[in-house]
């Protein structure tokens, strides 16, 4: 009779450990989310710059000899900030390549030579330039991970507490 309080009490330790892992799970994927909205928002408070494309192409590479090409589209553009003449290069502030060379491709459609545009210029870093702002999708989806966090200090508190 007395093992029953023992595994009794070492399952709702699992349980109430268990809780805390998802809920400890859930705070880092929502501090993830909630990190890319703040960066995305950033950018909008920059400064809207005109500027032009001076040159737009995808630039394939090999990052190891038996590695797949990567391929990154390459666009420069050149501005002026505060009287100062710039060249920038980014897209987004994150700009990734691609193994598939038509997703490369796709993105510089919408950046043709000599297209006149805005870009949006770092005040701080005035070297620092984007064309377009990362999502906002971030903040859409975070409702998800606080599902874990909230679920999880249900199941810890009802595994200590019952």
């Amino acid at each position: 009779m007395s093992s029953a309080p023992v595994s009794s009490l070492s399952g709702r330790l699992w349980l109430a450990g268990m809780g805390l892992f998802l809920a400890m799970a859930g705070l880092l994927f929502t501090w993830v989310l909630w990190t890319s909205w703040q960066r995305a928002e950033e950018t909008r408070r920059w400064v809207a710059t005109p500027c032009r494309i001076i040159s737009a192409q995808v630039h394939s590479e090999r990052p190891t000899p038996h590695s797949n090409p990567a391929h990154k589209a390459d666009v420069r553009y050149s501005y002026t900030f505060e009287g100062k003449a710039l060249t920038g290069t980014r897209i987004k502030r994150v700009d990734s390549a691609s193994q598939h060379e038509d997703n490369a491709r796709k993105k510089l459609e919408d950046y043709p030579i000599g297209q006149e545009t805005t870009c949006y210029v770092n005040p701080a870093q005035p070297d620092i330039a984007i064309l377009k702002h990362d999502s906002r999708a971030a903040l859409y989806s975070i409702w998800f991970p606080l599902l874990f966090v909230f679920g999880g200090l249900g199941m810890a508190w009802n595994a200590l507490w019952r």
